[in-house]
């Protein structure tokens, strides 16, 4: 069995006046941590990670997937809606990754997403991690503590992963999404084509976090900390579960969600 990871880390958007900071640390926190789990991992950083490239990296690395191969698809960086043109969604909006060109070329959708997770070579298992905002406004295992937001050039900064439409969309798309959504669980990006986890639920705001003084996601950084203390041939649901014993959290409102079917959420984590 061979397992292919495809890392992306987006702080950068150029445009819209919503850079992010922890977002490259998150990609390059879990490029390290699946490189030495046997994974060959790419990565996509910054200026690397257009709408164009992104869509071909995702569909180079399952295709080069065999039967019983694992491909592991993160994405930290902004998460957004567009209006929903094929009738799927309840509440009229499709939940969407942005990659760096975001403000020219768009966002990649839901439905973007599950056809190319769909594509996927049959018997071959896809893991996405997505701290990001899926949203329409995307603590007890440890405490978790952050220097308070202050004021100056370089002090840290405490943002959401959650790009407003009418920072990319033409004015008269952002008309049709009204004056704002309505609650609901929507299909996540991917769909059941994939394993899902991710950062929040879809009406939340994922953080752009920092932890001792370093920017991270909130749900990358108790993420990789709990797998650290997995037991060997533990499941993707009870990595979830000892996610969820810390967020969300006071300082994180955030509730991580784990999408799949049953038999996906008793794969073996990262095996």
């Amino acid at each position: 069995m061979a397992k292919h990871a495809l890392c992306i880390g987006i702080n950068n958007y150029p445009g819209t006046d919503s850079d992010l900071a922890g977002c490259v640390n998150d990609a390059n926190d879990w490029a390290r941590e699946l490189a030495r789990r046997r994974f060959e991992v790419e990565k996509m950083l910054d200026g690397q990670a257009t709408g164009r490239a992104m869509r071909s990296a995702i569909r180079e690395t399952l295709a080069r997937a065999r039967a019983g191969d694992l491909v592991v698809v993160q994405y930290s960086g902004h998460g957004s809606f567009v209006p929903d043109d094929d009738g799927d969604e309840p509440d009229g909006t499709d939940e969407c990754l942005c990659p760096h060109d975001v403000k020219t070329r768009g966002p990649i959708t839901d439905d973007e997403l599950f056809e190319l997770y769909s594509a996927r070579p049959p018997g071959v298992k896809v893991l996405m991690i997505s701290d990001s905002c899926h949203s329409g406004t995307v603590a007890r295992f440890a405490p978790i503590t952050t220097p308070p937001t202050t004021k100056g050039r370089h002090a840290p900064q405490r943002k959401v992963r959650f790009l407003p439409p009418a920072a990319y969309l033409p004015r008269r798309e952002v008309a049709k999404l009204g004056v704002r959504r309505c609650l609901r669980r929507s299909s996540p990006p991917g769909r059941y084509a994939s394993l899902l986890m991710a950062g929040c639920q879809d009406t939340e705001y994922s953080y752009d976090a920092y932890f001792e003084g370093r920017p991270n996601g909130a749900f990358t950084f108790v993420a990789l900390r709990a797998l650290a203390g997995l037991p060997a041939g533990a499941t993707y649901a009870q990595w979830f579960a000892l996610i969820r014993e810390a967020l969300p959290s006071q300082q994180y409102p955030q509730t991580p969600n784990l999408y799949g079917s049953k038999s996906m959420k008793q794969w073996k984590v990262l095996a």
